[in-house]
């Protein structure tokens, strides 16, 4: 009876529980085409800044067919003017004016500073000649 008694306050507890307190970055509608192999060139391994987003997107080259695509917005104080990444030396990082997070380019995730939030990511198609961004 003890037994039941623990797993019912625990299913009743558990919703509760919020561990995600990641803070929300304002919402902007997306809806970009480009042209990275020839117009909007993208190398691989290379990265390019669009002013569309919260507060700029920056899209990351991984492979012939496969881009990645942040918001620049930092998710870790996303309301802190000037909040936002750019990529550094390296070409595969990028980090945080503001606060001093990094970011790797090729997951968004964390890696140093402040932040244990990873970059927003946009949704993308590319069908071989357009890059379609969106959220």
């Amino acid at each position: 009876m003890r037994i039941l008694a623990v797993i019912i306050l625990l299913l009743i507890a558990a919703p509760g529980c919020n561990k995600d307190n990641q803070p929300t970055i304002p919402y902007a509608y997306v809806n970009v085409q480009l042209y990275p192999n020839t117009l909007d060139y993208i190398p691989v391994g290379g990265y390019k800044y669009l002013s569309e987003g919260y507060r700029g997107i920056v899209i990351y080259r991984l492979l012939p067919e496969e881009f990645a695509v942040y918001e620049r917005c930092c998710p870790f104080d996303p309301e802190k003017t000037g909040a936002r990444v750019s990529v550094d030396a390296s070409n595969i990082t990028c980090v945080d004016s503001v606060c001093m997070s990094k970011f790797v380019l090729t997951d968004g995730s964390p890696y140093g500073g402040p932040s244990p939030y990873s970059l927003m990511q946009y949704r993308w198609n590319y069908d071989g000649e357009v890059l379609y961004i969106y959220n």
